[in-house]
């Protein structure tokens, strides 16, 4: 949905210039290379000038002629140092960090050297196009690397400071009041009535909780009275969010402000270990990390929701204690804490872009606040639920922060920030600019297929040059992001979206205003698989035609390597061109593939999350009659029901579509629900019963909430796979996708949650 709105503040100059900018250095590279097709002397001249220099590079960026295996020992050796750091430092530390991003930062120019000088292909236009494409987007990519490696030497931890700032709130000799925002458009009630109750919940006695309903619902305002809130609205819907929390702002007074996304719960201690950092009068504004109670659409699709973290992880694990590091951490928008008078003085929340927290950070920022990152999972909400409303996210993410071109909020310009700081906001930037490299590097492969070499480089060049850097950075990927990503699963990620948020990235160049805030969906269920076409069509173009070019590629060595033939040094060249690109290819393939079985939906037929809990429970089945007590354990439980593996045999089994009212008690948290039985089977030797709730009362739904979502630690973190286990995990998804072995799996889920 599309929230409506005014249109946001726009500079004439601003638009043209960064527009121009862009369209200027397309256009001079499009008259470049439309000067050396029609064959312009002087430009053809300078060409070939840059194709000898290629050619004869100096004989430091030449690989030792020695024998294959001394060749490759540079190789080996790194990669043992790399896996010998992971073993004796298992976490990153300041030292052990420092001494791996030197040596990438040493192998990352040595690769960029070789590639600037040895590997370009100006032998014609053609192979000049495409090599100059390939080499620019690799450098984007790479130049975002550099930055990432540079600004981990400054990573910033701040569990110790924040155990000693809370003693002041424990001890109420500090407890500024708080305001906390539940900003909402058009989220379900049940949502909704979680997150209330978990503010309600936080430990802190100075607190008022606020539903900020900017559609003015009527059963949304019962709701609040009904939960003791109080219901912020308004009349119009200027500026989105962004408006509605500037509006709340204006009609409270609040030392403090919290604000949670209308899914995002909190544990009972998130105030007690943010608020003391406000001790510090400096500090502005404390963010903490968006953590998930629902797997990501992708794990969920993959059928691997035990096994990928969600897509956030590494943002969160790395990208936010590094910029932390250098100040230029990132509002996200949900779960943080902010000081009234900081965003009074930088007037309010950012209404110029779609992405008003991420720019009021910087507001703050340019005056002088410390923005800081707290690294603990305090609060917990919804991950998108399929790939469309994914997408719909991540596509505004884009748009927000490319908008900074445009408004007066440019963290590359606005004053006050330094170069360090502007440095890391710079990383984010770019990192969308991204996508575009990632759909060239799929396109690249397929030029061998028609006698185009990207890439002119001998196999012992290869290994010389790309095997120390590809095998270190691939080792210390996963162990530098604190094992949330590896390589492999990362580029599945990417490449799902890539060709839309290409598109978003040039359209918000373009045309940066263009689209309103479109919220996403939330609380949502299927029945069926769904298969996403709109963004499946690029992905299944490119999955054709790479395995097009495979079987090209395969003719055309068949051809050109017949032992019959002369194999002239041309020959040669190619066929080793040949090579790289088979290898390149396949990979592609695989990829590819991961990525179409992502954009087919499983069903979702249940919108409650169900938790694996294990509580202590008391059973009475049936009125009191007979008096007969049963005991087990919880094995899931949501809101609305329990599944239950029972410590006693001998329990009366159901008629087909008979239910039995049930007396329900969790011993540990001394609460009792009602209910009806609605299943009995079996878990293993002992029976198991389904358990739907019934007549819950406001009492008890916040004692669940409480148990659900409310208690602290609970939000655990667990590591993503290896390399070679992600590759291994891929392969073995892709010849058993879910669509093939989901349905029971499904069908089993669904009867057990009621």
């Amino acid at each position: 949905m599309v929230r409506s709105g005014k249109s946001p503040l726009q500079r004439p100059l601003s638009i043209s210039s960064a527009t121009g900018v862009m369209i200027a250095i397309v256009a001079i590279a499009f008259a470049l290379a439309l000067a050396w097709f029609t064959g312009e002397g002087q430009i053809g001249r300078i060409f070939a000038q840059l194709n000898l220099l290629q050619q004869s590079p100096p004989m430091w960026l030449e690989a030792p002629m020695v024998a294959g295996h001394y060749l490759i020992f540079p190789t080996v050796a790194l990669f043992l140092f790399a896996v010998a750091i992971t073993r004796i430092s298992p976490q990153p530390k300041p030292w052990s960090r420092a001494l791996v991003v030197a040596v990438l930062l040493i192998l990352v120019g040595r690769y960029v050297t070789w590639r600037t000088l040895s590997t370009l292909n100006f032998d014609d236009p053609l192979n000049g196009l495409a090599s100059t494409s390939l080499f620019v987007m690799e450098m984007l990519g790479l130049l975002v690397s550099i930055i990432q490696l540079v600004l981990l030497l400054r990573v910033r931890d701040r569990h110790a400071q924040a155990d000693q700032m809370q003693l002041a709130v424990m001890d109420q000799t500090f407890l500024p009041s708080v305001a906390v925002f539940i900003p909402t458009y058009d989220e379900p009630e049940f949502i909704l009535r979680r997150t209330i109750i978990g503010c309600q919940a936080m430990d802190y006695p100075s607190k008022t909780v606020y539903l900020l309903d900017d559609t003015r619902r009527p059963d949304i305002k019962k709701l609040a009275e009904t939960l003791g809130c109080e219901y912020v609205t308004r009349s119009t819907n200027d500026h989105a969010k962004a408006g509605n929390l500037n509006n709340a702002i204006a009609n409270t007074n609040s030392e403090l402000i919290v604000s949670f996304d209308a899914d995002f719960v909190p544990t009972r201690n998130f105030l007690l270990r943010t608020v003391g950092f406000f001790q510090d009068p400096t500090v502005a504004l404390v963010q903490t990390p968006q953590s998930f109670y629902n797997p990501d659409p992708i794990a969920r699709n993959l059928g691997l929701e035990d096994v990928l973290t969600p897509e956030e992880e590494v943002f969160y694990r790395q990208i936010q204690p590094m910029r932390d590091g250098v100040g230029s951490v990132v509002c996200s928008g949900t779960s943080f804490v902010a000081r009234r008078s900081a965003l009074e003085g930088a007037g309010g929340f950012v209404t110029d872009s779609l992405s008003e927290d991420y720019f009021t950070a910087v507001r703050l920022a340019s005056k002088g606040h410390k923005i800081i990152y707290l690294d603990e999972k305090l609060s917990a909400g919804l991950a998108a639920e399929n790939i469309t409303a994914h997408a719909i996210q991540r596509l505004r993410w884009a748009r927000g922060t490319l908008q900074s071109f445009f408004i007066e909020t440019n963290p590359l310009t606005i004053p006050g920030l330094k170069l360090i700081q502007r440095l890391g906001h710079l990383e984010g930037i770019l990192h969308w600019f991204t996508s575009i490299s990632r759909i060239i590097f799929l396109i690249s492969p397929l030029f061998y297929s028609f006698g185009v070499i990207p890439i002119r480089s001998t196999p012992e060049e290869i290994i010389y040059f790309f095997l120390p850097y590809y095998f270190v950075q691939i080792t210390v990927f996963s162990w530098l992001n604190h094992h949330s990503r590896s390589a492999i699963l990362s580029d599945v990620y990417s490449l799902v979206l890539a060709f839309p948020l290409a598109v978003t990235v040039v359209q918000a160049m373009l045309s940066p205003f263009g689209t309103g805030f479109k919220v996403t969906p939330k609380g949502t269920s299927s029945q069926g698989f769904r298969f996403n076409w709109s963004l499946a069509w690029p992905l299944m173009l490119m999955f054709v035609l790479t395995a097009c070019s495979i079987w090209l590629n395969l003719g055309e060595c068949l051809a050109r390597g017949n032992w019959a033939l002369e194999v002239t040094p041309e020959t040669a060249a190619h066929l080793r061109g040949l090579g790289i690109g088979w290898i390149w290819s396949l990979y592609n393939l695989m990829m590819l593939g991961a990525a179409l079985l992502v954009l087919l939906d499983v069903p979702r037929p249940n919108p409650y999350d169900w938790f694996d809990l294990r509580r202590v429970v008391r059973l009475q089945i049936g009125d009191n009659a007979d008096g007969r007590i049963w005991w087990g354990t919880t094995t899931a439980i949501s809101e609305i029901g329990a599944t239950i593996t029972l410590t006693q045999r001998g329990l009366p089994q159901l008629a087909p579509g008979e239910t039995r009212p049930i007396q329900l008690s969790i011993s540990e948290d001394l609460f009792s629900l009602q209910g009806i039985l609605t299943r009995i089977g079996n878990d293993g030797e002992f029976p198991c019963v389904t358990v739907q709730f019934q007549n819950v009362t406001l009492s008890q739904s916040r004692r669940l909430v409480e148990l659900l979502y409310c208690r602290p630690g609970q939000w655990k973190r667990w590591n993503t796979p290896g390399e070679l286990q992600s590759l291994w995990i891929l392969v073995k998804t892709l010849f058993r996708p879910r669509v093939l072995t989901g349905d029971v799996r499904i069908k089993a889920m669904t009867v057990a949650k009621g």
